[in-house]
C-alpha cells in the first residue's frame, strides 16, 4: 500500500452496496469505500470506474472518490461540466442559487455547493451572466470553438 498516496488516480471495481456506500476493489488489489453521500451518479455492482484516493485509513482500507482530490481540480471539472450543459442547452440553464439541490444534482450530477462554486468561477472569468431566470453564456461563439468541451 506504500505505493498509493492521496490524490492518486486508480481503477475501481464496484463490489457491493453497503449502508455507507459501495465497497470497491482499488487497482484489483486493495479494498476501498465510495461514500453514498459523495456520489452524484448512479453506480452498480460490477461496474468499472476511475477514482481517486481520498484517504488511507489505519485499518489499511481506502476511502475513494470519483472526483479528483483537491479544490482546484474539482472546481475546474465542475466548470467544464457546467459549460458542457450550457452548450447542450443553447447557452442557457434555468438554474440559480435558489434552485433545489435535488434539481441541480438531477440536471448536472453535482452538489449545490459544487454548482455554486462553478458558477462563481465562470462568472469571475466573465464566461456567464447570472439572472433570476438562470445562467447564460456571455458569448456563445467562445463555447462553439472550444475543443475542451467536445
Amino acid at each position: 500500500m506504500e505505493e498509493l498516496k492521496i490524490g492518486d488516480k486508480v481503477d475501481l471495481l464496484v463490489v457491493k452496496s453497503t449502508t455507507l456506500g459501495f465497497t470497491v476493489m482499488v487497482n484489483h488489489e486493495f479494498e476501498g469505500l465510495l461514500y453514498k453521500s459523495e456520489l452524484f451518479q448512479k453506480i452498480h455492482e460490477g461496474q468499472q470506474l476511475t477514482g481517486y484516493i481520498k484517504k488511507i485509513r489505519e485499518d489499511e482500507k481506502l476511502d475513494v472518490s470519483l472526483q479528483p482530490i483537491g479544490f482546484k481540480q474539482t472546481i475546474v471539472s465542475y466548470e467544464i461540466t457546467l459549460l458542457k450543459a450550457l452548450k447542450e442547452n443553447k447557452g442557457f440553464l434555468p438554474l440559480n442559487d435558489k434552485t433545489a439541490p435535488e434539481e441541480i444534482k438531477y440536471q448536472l450530477g453535482m452538489s449545490k455547493k459544487a454548482f455554486k462554486n462553478a458558477v462563481g468561477g465562470l462568472f469571475r472569468q466573465k464566461l456567464i451572466t447570472i439572472s433570476d431566470e438562470g445562467i447564460k453564456l456571455a458569448d456563445w461563439s467562445i463555447i462553439q470553438k472550444d475543443s475542451l468541451l467536445e
